[in-house]
């Protein structure tokens, strides 16, 4: 028992409270009161602005053994120290004007803006791009495209890629994934800082219909292999198409689709979706929603990944069974898009031919069909 825990106990025994006879007087016992506090102040202060406690690894202790892996990951986060914070707070955004938005006027009244599942579709004028390039800076990230070029389509590549780099995710980081059987033809087109052409060798087959299947097969693989360690979106496009004007980070999303431009304002019983029950991509007269284009879609690599592994497994059961669908792997997509709701949707806009004419509600056509001789290039 210490010298002052023994004097206030003789000092109870003695009935006294006004100081502790024979030790300290009251005086005595306020100055080592204070004293002591200060001590452990001065303690804590000291660990704090040094960060021993903050700088301690998290210990987490479970008795489920089935998580082992992703616990191990976790131990190994450290809290940040109290300068790593200090780091934090001195960031300076910069400052951005804009107008402001107006809850009783909306940007568009002559258009969908918004699905029943919450899913913004992108109209011009309803996004301020500046504001969505500085979030997605900050989050740094990498956007891969992806093309294939198969046989004579490889003809296309050249004014796709250039016009890519004049509307194509400007200012940001691009991988262009180029799969193609003919790797020597793929031009040398001048490229920005941060963005690169990425050449896939893949083989090709006899059919068209067979190669278009085959995207899925292809995407899903390199979606494993390589885009999760490289990218962080992932665009899936037709190549025999040119950029008009720009397409940025606003068709950015977990999962998006892109309204077909034939069928943008049809009913549902318009839709040219598979109706026949023996085939995986059947979809019944009274259910879809909006019919989707086979050539533009995408999302995260992991959104991307689930989407053509589950289109190609239902491509490879209709073929074990003799079928095949009637847009091939734009049927599966719709299927998918049915029963996986988009997280984004993309107006006409993205996707445009102008054979089709011009339309009021399109007040920019951003990627257009190249006029083509199809019969002159599939199969060849």
């Amino acid at each position: 028992m210490c010298l002052y825990q023994t004097a206030c106990l003789q000092s109870l025994r003695n009935g006294k409270t006004g100081g502790v006879k024979g030790y300290f007087t009251k005086r005595h016992l306020y100055v080592i009161g204070c004293t002591t506090l200060l001590c452990f102040s001065f303690g804590y202060l000291w660990n704090t602005s040094n960060g021993t406690w903050l700088d301690t690894p998290i210990k987490i202790s479970s008795t489920m053994s089935s998580n082992t892996q992703d616990l191990d990951d976790f131990h190994k986060i450290k809290q940040p120290s109290n300068h790593i914070l200090e780091d934090l707070l001195q960031i300076e955004l910069p400052r951005m004007i804009y107008t402001k938005p107006q809850i009783l006027k909306p940007s568009r009244s002559d258009v969908l803006l918004m699905t029943p599942w919450f899913a913004p579709i992108v109209w011009e004028g309803t996004y301020n791009s500046e504001i969505l390039n500085e979030q997605f800076r900050q989050r740094n990230v990498t956007v891969g495209l992806t093309v294939f070029a198969i046989k004579k389509y490889v003809a296309f590549l050249n004014k796709f890629l250039e016009t890519a780099e004049t509307y194509f995710m400007v200012g940001h980081r691009v991988n262009y994934y180029i799969f193609t059987d003919r790797p020597e033809e793929v031009p040398k087109v001048p490229l920005k800082e941060g963005r690169n052409v990425v050449v896939l060798q893949v083989q090709n087959y006899p059919r068209w219909q067979e190669i278009s299947m085959r995207r899925m097969e292809m995407i899903n693989s390199f979606s494993q292999q390589r885009f999760i360690n490289e990218v962080s979106y992932v665009v899936c496009v037709d190549v025999d198409m040119r950029f008009n004007d720009q397409v940025g980070v606003e068709i950015l999303s977990d999962l998006f689709g892109t309204l077909h431009p034939g069928f943008y304002a049809a009913e549902r019983q318009s839709f040219t979706y598979e109706r026949r029950p023996a085939s995986q991509a059947y979809v019944p007269r009274d259910e879809g929603d909006f019919y989707y284009a086979g050539g533009f879609f995408g999302g995260t690599v992991m959104e991307v990944y689930k989407l053509t592994k589950k289109c190609h497994e239902a491509i490879m059961m209709d073929k074990a069974k003799g079928i095949e669908a009637i847009w091939q792997e734009e049927s599966h997509l719709n299927k998918y898009f049915v029963y996986h709701k988009p997280t984004k949707i993309l107006s006409p806009e993205y996707l445009w031919d102008d054979n089709m004419g011009r339309r009021e509600i399109l007040k920019k056509r951003r990627f257009l069909a190249v006029p083509k001789n199809h019969a002159a290039i599939r199969n060849k």
